[in-house]
């Protein structure tokens, strides 16, 4: 066995160096004698790194000033409840594309702070695989209070690789799985969000990045420490934050610069997920269920075409060293998840392992 790979959708594999170098600091922080987890997170020390934490995500995402970048908790489930209750009033609509098993949950949350959720159109199912429905028949709402989807599903592995538009509302995107994979025009969006435990740090931890003319509008029973507007002007220190995971992000976003940043990644990205595809469409033995237009490049799902070998492969796999490829509960078979942190070597050890099954087992 090598060194693993882990393909786990999340809680994620994280860079090699973030971890080394977390472990060489573990215990004594900057010098101090004492961990990051014990300082108090109104030391001028740990405003620095926060402050630069996020100076370095504006700097990898291009985000315009007039956008408050907020370290929040409670995931990308948290995020689910906050939105509506920040940027729309109960008595409201809300449009969401519902392209997958993320986009229900979040739909589901939204019904309780709105008065209608209107789900637009979402995915289908189509000769060539799971695909998402044309925008020219969604059914938006012409009074919607913003308009929400997911760019990625992590459970389905289907993207939506274009910038949807909506005639008037303001676009809310759960970027969980897709975040600082590739380049985003942040300008076209009122709201982005994203669960750090895929591309960023920990899990527990999220990131929204909010602009301007959207803060002042959270409904009045909104939880404090979900309040945009208040964690804004708290510098997301309202209460005391997850220092740890603010801490580990903040050494993703130093490693995602030393690799040349975002656009870097997206290519990097997109060779992974080629070779993977290649590999897959190429075979008899498996199948990926997702049409080619909206497949995930962070997410792919498998089937093998004898679903009794299902438990075989995945233990000759982790004998391997490659980890984490059993699918989803929810719709079962494998999923390799590559994001920024997995290396194309991981992917090319889990091609020849997938090879070598085949050739055994037809």
């Amino acid at each position: 066995m090598t060194a693993p790979y882990n393909f786990s959708a999340g809680p994620a594999m994280l860079p090699r160096a973030v971890l080394e170098r977390a472990q060489e600091e573990l215990r004594s922080w900057r010098g101090s004698g004492i961990s990051v987890m014990e300082i108090s997170h109104r030391d001028p020390a740990f405003v620095q790194m926060a402050q630069k934490a996020e100076q370095d995500l504006r700097a990898l995402m291009a985000i315009p000033e007039n956008y408050q970048v907020l370290f929040m908790h409670g995931g990308g489930r948290g995020q689910f409840t906050a939105v509506p209750q920040n940027i729309a009033a109960a008595n409201d609509t809300v449009d969401y594309l519902d392209t997958g098993v993320w986009s229900e949950f979040a739909i589901r949350e939204a019904g309780k702070f709105v008065a209608k959720v209107n789900v637009v159109g979402g995915a289908i199912d189509t000769a060539k695989g799971r695909a998402i429905a044309p925008t020219e028949t969604w059914a938006l709402s012409p009074n919607a209070a913003y308009f929400h989807y997911c760019p990625n599903e992590t459970v389905d592995g289907v993207a939506l690789h274009q910038i949807p538009q909506h005639p008037s509302a303001p676009l809310v995107a759960d970027m969980s799985s897709s975040i600082l994979s590739e380049p985003l025009a942040v300008e076209k969006f009122g709201v982005l969000y994203a669960g750090a435990q895929k591309n960023i740090g920990p899990s527990g931890f999220a990131i929204a990045i909010v602009r301007d003319d959207l803060l002042g509008r959270a409904q009045a029973n909104t939880s404090t420490i979900m309040d945009y507007t208040v964690q804004a002007k708290e510098r997301s220190m309202y209460n005391t934050p997850n220092t740890w995971a603010w801490y580990l992000s903040g050494l993703v976003f130093e490693w995602l610069q030393e690799q040349g940043g975002v656009a870097a990644m997206g290519q990097k990205n997109q060779r992974k997920a080629d070779l993977l595809y290649n590999y897959i469409d190429s075979s008899d033995y498996y199948r990926n269920p997702v049409h080619p237009d909206y497949r995930s490049k962070m997410n792919v799902p498998f089937l093998l075409a004898d679903a009794t070998r299902d438990d075989a492969f995945l233990a000759a796999a982790e004998q391997q060293g490659l980890l984490g490829l059993k699918g989803h509960r929810f719709v079962g078979g494998m999923r390799a998840s590559i994001y920024n942190a997995m290396p194309l070597e991981g992917v090319v050890a889990l091609v020849d392992f997938m090879r070598e099954f085949e050739q055994k087992h037809t």
